[in-house]
Formats: C-alpha cells, sequence, structure tokens
C-alpha cells in the first residue's frame, strides 16, 4: 500500500505545477481518466491471455500501450497534441458495437485533458505505469487507496453529492442482504458504492466462474453526469468486473414512467438518490399527474416503487424533508406505504453528509407487495461529546453495531420506537417521526430543514386563503 500511495501522491505533486488544474473535482477527473486508460489496458493483458481470439475495441493507435507507456515515448507539445487533437476526439467518436468499446466511448464523451504541459503529462504518465493492476497486491492497495479519491470528493465543491459513505452503503447492502440471482439497480449511482458493497457482499455465494459470470450480470446502475460515471466504470474493473458495460450513463427520470415494463422490474434498489436539487423543466410530466413535482428525492421515490418486483425489496437515503413533505410529496408516501411494507426508518445523527449537505437524512427499508402496518423508528446517537460528524471525524461501520443488533430483534427502548399506519394517516402520511422518549428540545433541525419547513408551511397557508378567498 505504501508504495502506492507514495506513486499517487507523486502524480498529484506532479499535478499542482501545470497551469491548466484548478480545484480538486478537475484534478480528480484528469486522475482518473488517466488511470482508467491504464486499468482498461492491464485487463486487457488479461483478457489476450485468456483468450488469443480477443480483439480490443480501441484503434491500435489509441491504445495506452502504443503511446503512454513507453517511459521515454512522446512528450512534450507532441504529447499534449496528441491528446487533445486526436486521443479524445477518437475515443468520442469510436464507431462500435463491442459493449467495452461502448463504455470508452461513453466515458469520454464529456471527458476533458485539463493538463497543459506535455513534459508534466508524460512524467504523470510514467508513475502510472509502476502500477501493475494484473498483480492481485497492487490492484487491492489501489482499491482501498481509491476509495479515498472518491472520499475526497466529498470536500471538492458540487462533487460531493456523488459519494456516500462506505458505513452507510455497507450497512444498507447487509442490511437488505442481496442474494445471488438478484437482479440489483441503483438509478443514481454515483461512483458505484452501493454496487461494489453488494458485489462484495454476494461474492460469498460464488463457487464457479458461471457463478461470478452471473454476479457480474446482475449489477445495473445509471448515473447521469460524466465524472461519477467514469469513477463508477473504473471502481467496477477495480472490483474484477470485466465488462462493466451494465453501469450506463443516462437519466431515469428523463423516460416516461409507463415507458418502464416488466423486463424494467429488478429484485433489489440501493440508493441514495439526489435531493435538494430541482429537476429539468418537463421532467415531471413523465410521471402520473398526481405525482408530478419538481423534487428529485420524491420523484426517484415513485419510480422505485414502480421499478421493484413483487416482495422485491430496497434500502435508500432520504431527507427529512421527503419524510415530511405535504401536497404532492404525501400523495407520493401514501402510494409508497399501500404498495409497499415500509418496515424500518433510521434516523440518522446530523452532520453524516458534511461538509456537502448539512441536511439530516434517513435510511428508509421497504418491501414491495404489501401495504405498511407499522413503521418501526431507530434514532442513531451522536458518539459521546461530538456535536456532529465532519471531514476528520465520519460516521464509523462500528457505529452501526448497535443498530445491527436491534434490527435482529426489535423492541422499543429509548432510542426505537414504532408507529402505526393509522397514526401516520391521521397526520397526512408524515413519516416524520420524532422520539417520543426524548423531549423535543433536544432534536434540532438544520437550516435547510427549517427553511423547507417554513416554504411547505407557507404553501399550507397559501391553500388556506384561497380556498377562502
Amino acid at each position: 500500500m505504501g508504495n502506492i500511495q507514495n506513486i499517487i501522491s507523486s502524480i498529484q505533486d506532479i499535478m499542482w505545477q501545470d497551469a491548466g488544474l484548478d480545484g480538486d473535482a478537475n484534478r480528480i477527473s484528469q486522475l482518473v481518466w488517466m488511470l482508467f486508460l491504464k486499468i482498461f489496458d492491464d485487463r486487457e493483458e488479461n483478457l489476450e491471455l485468456i483468450d488469443n481470439k480477443y480483439k480490443s475495441p480501441i484503434p491500435e493507435k489509441f491504445r495506452y500501450r502504443n503511446w503512454a507507456k513507453d517511459d521515454k515515448g512522446i512528450t512534450g507539445q507532441e504529447l499534449a497534441d496528441f491528446i487533445d487533437k486526436e486521443l479524445f476526439p477518437g475515443l468520442k467518436d469510436l464507431s462500435t458495437i463491442d459493449p467495452r468499446g461502448l463504455i470508452i466511448k461513453t466515458v469520454f464523451s464529456d471527458t476533458y485533458n485539463y493538463m497543459k504541459n506535455g513534459v508534466l503529462i508524460r512524467r504523470v504518465f510514467n508513475k502510472i505505469n509502476e502500477i501493475n493492476f494484473n498483480k492481485n497486491s497492487d490492484r487491492h492497495a489501489f482499491g482501498d487507496l481509491y476509495e479515498k479519491i472518491l472520499k475526497d470528493l466529498q470536500s471538492a465543491g458540487s462533487a460531493g453529492e456523488f459519494y456516500t459513505p462506505r458505513p452507510l452503503t455497507r450497512f444498507i447492502v447487509e442490511t437488505v442482504n442481496p442474494k445471488l440471482g438478484d437482479k440489483i439497480l441503483d438509478p443514481a449511482c454515483g461512483t458505484g458504492g452501493f454496487l461494489t458493497n453488494a458485489l462484495e457482499h454476494m461474492r460469498k455465494e460464488v463457487g464457479t466462474s458461471q457463478d461470478e459470470k452471473k454476479l457480474h450480470e446482475q449489477i445495473h446502475g445509471i448515473e447521469l453526469k460524466p465524472l461519477p460515471h467514469m469513477l463508477a466504470v473504473t471502481n467496477m474493473i477495480l472490483h474484477g468486473v470485466e465488462d462493466p458495460s451494465t453501469i450506463l450513463r443516462g437519466d431515469m427520470l428523463s423516460r416516461p414512467y409507463n415507458d418502464y415494463g416488466p423486463n424494467d422490474r429488478v429484485d433489489v434498489i440501493l440508493a441514495n438518490p439526489p435531493f435538494g436539487a430541482k429537476v429539468t423543466d418537463g421532467t415531471e410530466l413523465n410521471f402520473p399527474a398526481n405525482f408530478r413535482t419538481k423534487e428529485t428525492a420524491l420523484l426517484f421515490l415513485v419510480l422505485f416503487v414502480h421499478l421493484l418486483k413483487d416482495e422485491g425489496r430496497a434500502g435508500i437515503v432520504l431527507p427529512d424533508g421527503s419524510l415530511f413533505s405535504e401536497g404532492v410529496g404525501a400523495k407520493i408516501k401514501e402510494h409508497l406505504l399501500k404498495e409497499c411494507n415500509v418496515h424500518t426508518i433510521i434516523r440518522l445523527p446530523q452532520g453524516v453528509f458534511q461538509p456537502y449537505a448539512g441536511v439530516n437524512t434517513n435510511l428508509i427499508f421497504f418491501t414491495k407487495g404489501k401495504p405498511t402496518k407499522e413503521v418501526w423508528y431507530y434514532q442513531m446517537k451522536l458518539p459521546e461529546g461530538l456535536r456532529q460528524y465532519n471531514r476528520n471525524r465520519p460516521i464509523t461501520d462500528g457505529e452501526f453495531d448497535v443498530v445491527k443488533e436491534w434490527m435482529g430483534n426489535k423492541k422499543e427502548n429509548e432510542n426505537a420506537w414504532k408507529v402505526s399506519i393509522e397514526d401516520i394517516e391521521n397526520k397526512n402520511w408524515n413519516l416524520d417521526s420524532k422520539n417520543p422518549h426524548v423531549g423535543e428540545v433536544e432534536v434540532e433541525l438544520s437550516s435547510d430543514e427549517l427553511v423547507q419547513r417554513v416554504v411547505e408551511r407557507m404553501g399550507e397557508i397559501g391553500k388556506i386563503l384561497a380556498f377562502l378567498k
């Protein structure tokens, strides 16, 4: 691990010297496309050993080994011009039906070379060439470091929205417990954390090469934005997926609701849908009239219910605002509670998504096919002496141990309670239940939540005034 870490540190030091790079998100994007081509080429070497008929979807001139691998190869302005004027246009316009070729084409369709200095670019590639991604020790060490690169996104401006803390993804995957043979979907997969955790969780059941092939085929992810999509594809390759063509670029909300048919149904949904953002104008028109809203998290919730098979199960992240939303939000929650058994809501402590988002969040678990009769709640507490999580003190796996123990034998205690469906309906499908075992004074709202509540209440007052008028 030490050597790989030193290599990446050296690369970052070289990148700091290039005037074309500005900000962490740019540097991460630059680093990842360069690493991606090396990882892809190393995996192709492996495939060529297994199958002597293997043919690369990349033209020979653009294959990494033919222009980047030679430490004394092209450099300076010649290298910079080759990347900007030949390599990128060539990869963006690949003419291929090969799934691997389509991955390359998709990844590079919105990727950019930010570095301007060809000598520095050559130095970066020379450092990357010190890593052998076909060597188990190198791949595992880099896999651990890659997680750190992904985590760095949390503080890289707006890119932070694509990273869900791994203790959350691991806990959700373990709770939902996907099995070999389940079709699994993350409709807004970000950097692929849920999917790679699901892969590792199900690998315990893999006994043959056919099992492994089936495992790869059952993982599906969709991501709208280019940087996290490239990170997710790379993440899948690092986790042993030879053909990550089930990780697509796209927007599931932009497709009409009724176009999703039986073949689109899945056994498991694992997701942290975007929240706080508004969809593009007109996107809501893809949904039934009574579910139309501009709030992304709520539209995804409608889609999750629609896409699950009967007895399909889901583990998702939702902000407090989605739990107490009124109007269309209430109709969506009524639909969820009538179509699915929402059996558990874990209320997370403050600051889990800091510094990207300050809103309070929840983990929601449900199974499709039977209506909800009661919802169990568990309020996670911050560790002793901590006011909220932050970058230097994030949430950890160990803090979920007490929740796991409770999940195995649900009983009321100072942190756990249940609410009947009748009580939820009487409160207009409000799922924002506070711990009855503590005083209201102990429950704090973030500024974002306070604003959202004011907006919700103003909307209610406007409706009352309109009615009176």
